[in-house]
């Protein structure tokens, strides 16, 4: 057994000896300093050397600088079903995007099919992070140079609002007001927000216009109205361009069958009727529960207006387009067409080719009866107009994409021959 334990009798002859008071240095130690110190400055050298040869050494991210042609939108909550599908079309349009998303709604299976879809370094970059978080979002800002904002990320089922209005103030309101500072201290010029026509509640007359009075009768619309208004008092002195979109009942999925809308299984009883109608196509539930048969509507049911996902993305597009500095546009996006809950239920069963069982029940608190768009002022001024119309149509590009997922974004459920 080695011992590296050493008696020593004798001291080295390379120790400091002393000369009359003086310390004297064996010369050989002073060279091997010397050497050492030459050999980590060689290195150091050849190391700066080698990173300047490489091409990220000293290159600022291509999300932390803008470029001459390039856009880069920042998408908040594009991890979800619209969010997601916007995203989509802005990388087709060639603009640099990054989404942000806590992922407590969205799906990162989408995001995984849109860096599969755009892999190139410099186009999509996906940030985990909560809205909620003043330092996170500031931090975001500060690392990226953004051109513009889609504001998507909310929390957005009427009937939970009701249940957990304290989550809707803060999650929408709130967090709205963090993406607007944000934006306001580092320079970002152009907002497009993600509103809604709940903001309208029930208004008594039909169509719904830009100037039909805003008295929501649900926290979300409630939530949603007060985002708006932060918006427009901070827009009173400031050059940002600002693009306000109160959108209906959205539905569809991408043609191509590349993303679709996938919410989480907790939240069926609160989601769209879209996604409870195929839940019962596939018998993942007993039946559709159609809440309220006694409106003041032809069949007794609530009338919405539903628009596609693919033609409200475009509109979405179009306003980045059209956004002014200093300006403020706000539109409604719909079809002008309203649909009664019992049509929608039987364009589905075409749709599905399923006989879904369908249970009436009692009306959902903070539904109201019959709203749908008048569209013009879009048109007029956005030259924008909805073009997938034919609600079967949109229903069955859906369906087909939720065939082919049956488990969502995750992995795919097995089977059996």
């Amino acid at each position: 057994m080695l011992s590296f334990n050493r008696t020593r009798n004798q001291p080295r002859a390379n120790r400091s000896m002393s000369l009359g008071g003086m310390d004297y240095t064996d010369p050989k130690k002073k060279s091997n300093y010397v050497g050492k110190i030459l050999l980590a400055g060689a290195l150091t050298a050849l190391c700066i050397l080698m990173l300047r040869q490489s091409t990220s050494f000293g290159t600022p991210s291509a999300f932390s600088r803008r470029e001459a042609g390039v856009t880069h939108v920042l998408v908040t909550g594009g991890a979800g079903y619209i969010g997601s599908h916007a995203a989509l079309r802005l990388l087709k349009d060639s603009h640099r995007v990054t989404i942000v998303d806590n992922l407590s709604r969205g799906n990162l299976g989408a995001i995984k099919v849109l860096q599969e879809l755009f892999p190139e370094p410099g186009r999509l970059q996906f940030i985990y992070a909560d809205l909620g978080d003043p330092k996170a979002v500031n931090k975001i800002f500060s690392e990226n140079a953004f051109d513009a904002v889609m504001h998507f990320a909310a929390v957005a089922y009427v009937g939970e609002s009701t249940l957990d209005p304290l989550k809707y103030y803060h999650n929408i309101t709130s967090n709205t007001l963090v993406v607007l500072e944000a934006m306001a201290v580092h320079g970002v010029k152009t907002l497009i927000y993600s509103s809604t026509c709940a903001t309208y509640g029930e208004p008594e007359k039909m169509p719904i216009t830009e100037e039909t009075p805003q008295i929501p009768i649900n926290p979300y619309g409630k939530a949603k109205k007060m985002a708006e208004d932060i918006i427009l008092d901070f827009h009173k002195n400031s050059k940002m361009a600002v693009m306000i979109l109160r959108y209906f009942n959205v539905i569809g999925s991408d043609p191509e069958g590349r993303l679709g809308e996938a919410p989480r299984p907790e939240l069926r009883e609160h989601g769209r009727i879209s996604g409870a109608c195929f839940d019962a196509a596939r018998e993942i539930t007993p039946g559709l529960k159609v809440r309220g048969t006694d409106y003041k509507t032809p069949d007794g049911t609530c009338i919405r207006d539903y628009i596609d996902v693919t033609d409200l993305v475009d509109a979405h597009v179009k306003a980045l387009e059209k956004a002014m500095p200093g300006k403020v546009g706000i539109y409604n996006v719909g079809t002008g067409h309203g649909r009664s809950v019992k049509e929608f239920v039987e364009a589905c069963k075409k749709a599905t080719g399923a006989a879904i069982k369908v249970e009436f029940l009692p009306r959902r608190p903070g539904d109201y009866a019959e709203v749908y768009s008048d569209p013009s002022k879009i048109l007029r001024d956005l030259n924008w107009t909805a073009k997938y119309t034919n609600l079967q149509d949109s229903l069955q590009v859906a369906w087909k994409w939720q065939k082919s997922h049956v488990n969502g974004y995750g992995p795919a459920l097995a089977t059996t021959a």
